[in-house]
């Protein structure tokens, strides 16, 4: 498992010992890689689950299991939430190219097309063409 003495946390509402206690749990969590954590806690009762990024979430057996994503014209994405036996959700249309929408989202928010302009320009937001 991951070695901390169950000794170290017995006062873990004392707020004094939280920094010493957070640099313990790091510390032993960065002993093991993250494929050898969840060997360590599946089939336990531990209630747990790796932080995935959105390459590794949809193969992931949970969501797998739980059909968390769905694919549209080709593109990964979370499936419709929540989810009713009566009436369930679908998605309801194509995602958008990324920045396709970027100066009608910031003009509605307020922003000039000035400032919009000097933000694309900039690089500090992007906006499909």
């Amino acid at each position: 498992g991951i070695d901390i003495g169950a000794g170290d946390f017995a006062l873990q509402f004392d707020k004094s010992r939280w920094p010493a206690l957070k640099v313990q749990i790091s510390e032993a969590i960065s002993r093991k890689t993250q494929a050898e954590r969840c060997d360590i806690m599946e089939g336990t009762d531990v209630c747990f689950g790796p932080v995935l990024d959105m390459i590794e979430a949809p193969g992931h057996p949970h969501n797998q299991a739980r059909q968390s994503f769905v694919e549209r014209d080709g593109i990964t994405q979370s499936a419709p939430a929540p989810r009713f036996s009566r009436t369930p959700g679908a998605i309801q249309c194509s995602p958008v190219a990324p920045g396709a929408d970027t100066r009608a989202l910031l003009s509605e928010l307020g922003l000039s097309d000035a400032v919009i302009s000097a933000l694309v320009e900039s690089g500090a937001v992007s906006q499909a063409e």
